[in-house]
């Protein structure tokens, strides 16, 4: 019996060691290494993102991907273009009726692709259709889109654009935006180019705080947009360093509109400052125009520069905020 004792508590020892060594590697090791999935054209990408992994990045390579589309689900994903800047054509196809690509939920990084085509049966086919978590979209393209990005209505969500370029808005189709936000936490552009719109607005943003910083949104010779710029609920608004031109096209005079379907429950205020405001029809513009509130909003419009016929707005000239004639505006160049 001694030993039979003795036999059951060494078994002991040594299956609780190992229990032990099994649990300490668990604890110890480090998170699994992400993968990095590399796709051509020839390839599918709607297979290359079922296959993908939380944290992993999928690569393409430059090139025309026709009628590639699909769904990003995972909670952490990169999706970019390396060898030069691939092309995502709609070619007719669609992701859930939505858009080339549809973002569900996640922090996720979109950079160097551009996307064209885009078309669906409601007439919102978009580019990108953001839904939910934490996108980025850097240095890509989105051209002939019915909206180039066009986000849900999530109250937490959060929309970055950076270094991007927007245009050709198609004829014949419901006010294309080129960049439609809607009623989610924080939007914020940066350094992006925005020109071609058709009806439709160049950015519109229902978000809670939209922040819009050194970009050059200007309709140019064919475009027809509406507003350059529209905050249709108010929000925390703010507009600094941008070129902001309305084309002789236009079919409305506004090119800052703020408040203009009236105002929601949140915190409301606008900042525009230090931007370049250009009409270049020959009609009056309204540089800025912002909606009656119920209640006071926090309004700081000073130190823009407005050229071209029209009533400054919330742009008063005593807030520094001088008119000239559009003749006198700077030629790059010269």
């Amino acid at each position: 019996m001694t030993g039979l004792r003795r036999l059951g508590s060494s078994l002991g020892a040594a299956l609780g060691l190992l229990l032990g060594l099994s649990l300490a590697g668990l604890l110890g090791a480090g998170p699994v290494a992400a993968a990095t999935l590399a796709v051509t054209p020839g390839q599918g990408l709607g297979d290359a993102l079922r296959r993908a992994a939380d944290g992993d990045v999928i690569e393409l390579a430059a090139g025309d991907y026709r009628g590639q589309v699909g769904v990003i689900e995972q909670r952490r994903l990169t999706l970019r273009g390396v060898g030069g800047r691939p092309v995502l054509h709609a070619a007719g196809r669609h992701a859930e009726g939505k858009a080339i690509l549809v973002v569900r939920d996640g922090e996720v990084l979109i950079e160097n692709i551009k996307f064209r085509g885009s078309r669906v049966p409601d007439g919102n086919g978009a580019g990108i259709r953001f839904e939910r978590g934490r996108l980025t979209v850097a240095n890509c393209a989105f051209f002939d889109n019915q909206n180039g990005i066009l986000t849900a209505n999530s109250g937490d969500a959060e929309l970055v654009v950076r270094d991007s370029e927007f245009g050709q808005a198609p004829q014949g189709t419901q006010l294309p935006h080129l960049l439609y936000v809607g009623r989610i936490a924080r939007f914020t552009l940066s350094g992006s180019r925005f020109s071609g719109g058709a009806q439709g607005h160049l950015v519109k943003s229902r978000a809670g705080i939209s922040e819009l910083r050194n970009n050059r949104l200007v309709d140019g010779p064919d475009g027809q947009a509406a507003y350059e710029l529209e905050f249709p609920n108010g929000g925390a608004v703010t507009v600094v360093g941008n070129v902001i031109g309305q084309s002789a096209g236009t079919s409305n005079p506004a090119l800052i509109a703020y408040g203009a379907e009236g105002y929601g429950t949140g915190t409301h205020s606008l900042q525009v400052s230090d931007n370049t405001l250009i009409n270049e029809a020959s009609r009056a513009a309204v540089f800025v125009r912002v909606r009656d509130a119920p209640r006071p909003i926090a309004l700081r419009v000073f130190d823009n520069r407005l050229y071209g016929p029209g009533d400054p707005g919330a742009a008063l000239p005593a807030q520094g905020n001088p008119q000239l004639p559009l003749s006198a505006l700077p030629v790059p160049g010269r």
